[in-house]
């Protein structure tokens, strides 16, 4: 049994949003066209309460700068999917038909949540895990925004929990805060064992 999780296509990480994606609302005619392939299909929300401690205005900082955040090193950005707001919304045109479940993230205002699965520090889990592991998915296929962080922290604690993993790379798009953050996160991801793929793989056959 195999799952295609769509990671974060949401209005705030398309290119008119809060923290812009280069190009990231051109996935969602792939990511669309690769969901019939698949015998299940899942989504993860980003899901942040309105003062976020990831958010650089509460701590008058600017976007892009690190601080500790309570033991782990954070990425400081603009505010962004906040609870119940059309940024957090997922972008139009994305179906969600086949999506059987949603699963939020990043609801902690202390701890941010890149990865589908848990928060940054592990400790709080969404239970996308548990819900794969009931439905007997063995491999999983991961697709979203954004490369360098959401789409890659999920694929990594997809492939620790034992499911086989492959992101579809043009299905992705990164925010490339440092030039070359998307090209090292993919290499990153596939020194784990996470297999790349690209959609034609599927939509040919």
């Amino acid at each position: 049994m195999n799952a295609l999780i769509l990671v974060d296509i949401q209005n705030d990480f398309a290119p008119t949003g809060a923290l812009p994606v280069p190009d990231g609302d051109q996935i969602v005619p792939t990511v669309n066209a690769l969901q019939s392939h698949f015998d299940k299909v899942v989504a993860t929300q980003d899901w942040h309460p309105e003062h976020h401690e990831s958010f650089a205005v509460e701590h008058q900082k600017n976007p892009g700068e690190m601080i500790d955040l309570h033991g782990i090193s954070q990425v400081l950005w603009p505010v962004h999917c906040v609870q119940h707001s059309s940024g957090a919304d997922f972008i139009s045109g994305l179906n969600m038909d086949r999506v059987e479940r949603i699963f939020q993230k990043g609801m902690d205002t202390q701890v941010d949540s890149y990865s589908g699965f848990f928060d940054n520090d592990h400790k709080s889990s969404t239970g996308l895990g548990d819900y794969l592991k009931a439905e007997r998915v063995t491999e999983v296929y991961v697709v979203g925004l954004a490369t360098d962080y959401c789409v890659k922290a999920t694929a990594m604690d997809a492939q620790q929990l034992g499911f086989q993993t492959h992101v579809i790379v043009d299905a992705t798009r990164g925010v490339n805060l440092n030039v070359g953050d998307v090209d090292k996160a993919l290499e990153e991801m596939q020194d784990a064992g996470i297999r790349l793929a690209q959609s034609q793989d599927f939509l040919q056959s």
